[in-house]
């Protein structure tokens, strides 16, 4: 079991559905009971910090509040070398704007702990769970395209059986 760890995303409400059942079908102790918790979304700056302090708190929401509010579609459904299905996000700009300005605010805190470069992206499934890219488009085709807005970033804290919200803060304030 995990001690688990903190992520910055941005939730998309519109896909939880989907990424719900799959979250429930590949480890049902990451489906999380907190109301505000959002299973679908699009990371931001992953892991971040155990305990981040006030002044950590403070400088996220800095750049919340520069950030404005922006419309985009899911609809693209790629699939990474490693076998990870996602959406691609359209446009995927402002998140690599959101994830730089995170990591330049962050530098100890590198995205995907430097192992990854960071792609903007909402992951789906993957195909070590029996799917592939074509079956994957099929069960998501009722959902998209997926006309979103991005309007806040969430603090969520991943661990077997406890993933909740620790703070929230509204894009543009």
């Amino acid at each position: 079991m995990s001690r688990g760890h903190s992520v910055l995303v941005v939730p998309v409400p519109e896909l939880e559905t989907y990424v719900l059942e799959r979250t429930h079908h590949y480890d049902a102790s990451f489906v999380s009971t907190d109301p505000a918790f959002v299973h679908a979304h699009i990371t931001l700056l992953a892991p971040f910090l155990d305990a981040p302090t006030t002044a950590d708190l403070e400088l996220v929401e800095k750049i919340a509040t520069a950030t404005a509010a922006f419309d985009f579609v899911l609809e693209d459904v790629r699939v990474f070398a490693g076998g990870t299905i996602y959406l691609h996000p359209e446009p995927s700009g402002p998140f690599a704007a959101l994830t730089a300005a995170l990591s330049a605010a962050f530098p100890h805190c590198p995205p995907y702990a430097g192992t990854f470069e960071p792609v903007p992206h909402l992951t789906v499934d993957h195909t070590a769970g029996g799917v592939d890219l074509g079956s994957t488009r099929t069960s998501l085709a009722p959902f998209l395209p997926a006309r979103c807005r991005a309007d806040r970033i969430s603090l969520q804290w991943y661990v077997n059986d406890d993933c909740h919200v620790i703070a929230e803060w509204a894009l543009g304030g």
